[in-house]
Parts: C-alpha cells; sequence; structure tokens
C-alpha cells in the first residue's frame, strides 16, 4: 500500500489481547504511568479487533480529542454488535484513543494538556499523550491498509458534517482515499491540510501508505442527532466500499456531494479583542472576502465601539465558534471554498 513507517521504538506499552489473532476481542492498550496516586499504574486505551477471513485491515480511530462524541459512539457500537463472521478482514477499533482527554470531556489531555492531533509520530519515551500517539504510529499503523479518524467540531466550533481528505503526494492513494470519502457519503467532501502540519493522524496514516477518511461531525460538545446518523451510515459505507463489509449495501444519499477545501490561512476568522463574537450568518451560507462577517463587542466596557470581522476568502461557511466568549487569535469563523483540482 506505500511506505510504512518504520519501527517499532522501545516502549513500555503493552495490550491485554492479541492484536493479530483470529475472532472477536476487547481489551485495552496500557501505559505504564505513574503519577503522585498511583505509583505503578497504568492508562487504559480501549482497544477491540474483529478479524476474520483474508480482507484488508482497517482501522478507525474515535475520541482523537476528548469532546468529539459521534465517532466514539459508532465505533463503540462495533465493537458490541458486529459479528466476527459479517467481516472479511480486520478491523481495529479504537473508540476513545485519546482516554484522559474523553473521560474529561475535553479537547487536550488532562494528564500533560498536550493535542493528540498535534505529537505524530509521538515518542514511546515521552509524556503520556506522545506514548499513545507513539504506539499508533508504531504499532497500529503499520498494520492497516485503510484509516477512519471520526471528528467533530468539539466544544470549540459548529462545523458543516463532511467528510475530510488528508492531501497525499502519491496520486493513486489520494484517488483510493477520495474514493472511500465518496463512499462514507457525507453532505460534503472537503480538503483539509492543516496549514501542512504533518503532526496529525491521517497525515501520519497517508505516509504509512493507509487509504485514509476523515470526519468532521458537527460539534457544539453535543451529539448531534444528524451527524451521528450519517457517521454510523458513513462507516459502514466505508468498511463495504474495502471489501471488509460484504454483506452490507452501500448507501448513497448524496449524489452530487460538494467538495471544497480550506484555502490556506484565508479559510480563517480570527478574534482581535477580548470581548463576546457576533456572527452575522449562519452555517452553509455563501460568502465573499471582504464581507463583514461578524463582530465583538466588550460588554465590560461598554465605551469601546465593536470592531467587526471579514471573510478573507470567497466560499461557504463551514463554521462557527460555538462560545460567544473570546480573545485575541481564537477562531471565530471557517470558509470552505469549492476545490480548485479535479477529484
Amino acid at each position: 500500500m506505500g511506505r510504512r513507517i518504520t519501527g517499532p521504538r522501545a516502549s513500555t506499552a503493552f495490550t491485554t489481547i492479541d492484536i493479530d489473532k483470529p475472532g472477536k476481542q476487547n481489551g485495552f492498550v496500557m501505559i505504564p504511568h505513574s503519577p503522585h496516586d498511583d505509583a505503578w499504574g497504568v492508562t487504559r486505551i480501549p482497544i477491540g479487533v474483529i478479524s476474520n477471513g483474508k480482507g484488508p485491515t482497517v482501522i478507525l480511530e474515535g475520541g482523537n480529542h476528548g469532546d468529539e462524541y459521534e465517532g466514539p459512539i459508532a465505533i463503540a457500537e462495533l465493537m458490541r454488535d458486529l459479528p466476527a463472521d459479517q467481516v472479511e478482514g480486520r478491523l481495529i477499533l479504537m473508540p476513545s484513543v485519546n482516554v484522559p482527554a474523553a473521560v474529561a470531556g475535553q479537547r487536550t489531555s488532562t494528564v500533560d494538556g498536550l493535542n493528540f492531533n498535534r505529537t505524530f509520530p509521538g515518542d514511546p519515551r515521552g509524556t503520556m499523550t506522545q506514548q499513545i500517539s507513539a504506539f499508533m504510529s508504531d504499532d497500529i499503523l503499520p498494520r492497516g491498509d485503510a484509516f477512519i479518524d471520526l471528528h467533530s467540531g468539539g466544544s470549540s466550533l459548529d462545523i458543516l458534517p463532511s467528510s475530510v481528505v488528508e492531501p497525499a503526494d502519491d496520486a493513486e492513494l489520494e484517488r483510493k482515499s477520495i474514493a472511500a470519502n465518496r463512499a462514507f457519503d457525507a453532505p460534503a467532501i472537503v480538503v483539509i491540510s492543516n496549514l501542512g502540519d504533518t503532526r496529525t493522524a491521517t497525515a501520519s496514516a497517508i505516509a504509512s501508505g493507509l487509504i485514509t477518511v476523515g470526519t468532521e461531525m458537527g460539534g457544539c460538545g453535543t451529539v448531534s442527532i444528524e451527524a451521528l446518523e450519517i457517521c454510523r451510515r458513513g462507516v459502514r459505507n466505508v468498511l463495504s466500499h474495502l471489501g471488509v463489509l460484504p454483506g452490507h449495501t452501500i448507501e448513497i444519499r448524496h449524489e452530487n456531494q460538494k467538495v471544497l477545501e480550506l484555502p490556506g490561512s484565508k479559510a480563517f476568522v480570527y478574534a482581535t479583542m477580548d470581548g463576546v463574537f457576533e456572527g452575522f450568518h449562519q452555517k452553509g451560507r455563501e460568502v465573499r472576502a471582504g464581507e463583514e462577517a461578524g463582530r465583538i463587542h466588550c460588554p465590560w466596557d461598554p465605551t469601546r465601539p465593536p470592531e467587526t470581522l471579514t471573510y478573507q476568502a470567497d466560499g461557504i461557511l463551514y463554521g462557527r465558534r460555538q462560545p460567544g466568549r473570546v480573545k485575541p487569535g481564537n477562531c471565530c469563523l471557517v470558509v470552505a471554498a469549492p476545490y480548485q483540482e479535479k477529484i
């Protein structure tokens, strides 16, 4: 399938299951952790394996950020409910990979404060978050043929439900990833490069040669009924597309999916002052560069006039900040533009 990350590097992590054994297993990745109240304890990362036949291996990751819920729910349901005899190949299921953040309902880890999705390829001798991403890089991704990374907008964003393409230098790998994204059948497909940051899970999966599907499913720090339904159906669609669920019929409801991209730094509208943000438009609305996007009020200093923010790119309003309270540098709005290349 392509280049694999070399490894594994020396690590103290271990599992309570045999990832390469046929059948259905649920257990934990155990990462030694020695805080004040537990000298020889471990942090337990839930993992499930459903293996049968000779098909491809698909890795499903949820809980990359601990305040994103649709993906973890969908993956946990597969762990409980999917019989091994319906699978042709292997599923590696990790519904709450960043478990310290998931337990707290926070984007970042409560143990070391790190954003798991900016730590790849990790460090097996580093902090807890770095050790988890190192285990993913060294022990999980090299086993895979495809990777599904289920995100939502979390506590700070409300995003149009979409599947996400991670750009690849390998044209054939990108073509296969795009086909898998189409099978997911979200209302839109968005190409997101994270401004070229390679420390993400999907960037690492692409570097490892894996067909890769990401998502952004709603947000607002809650469970969206619409987004969860899209996520449940989309996951099974992709698994059927890849041949792992041969008995499942792919259900397509969005024949004319919008194909969008985040147009670099101009996609983002950032807060310029401390205050309360008032957005002018709803998600999905067409917007223009230079158009007024919203304003920031300072209610505790009513003599100060609001500051008006403007869009920096043409496109549609893809995401809105969820909390009204902002400080300089907070992302208030995200614009997605039509993708400029044929995919």
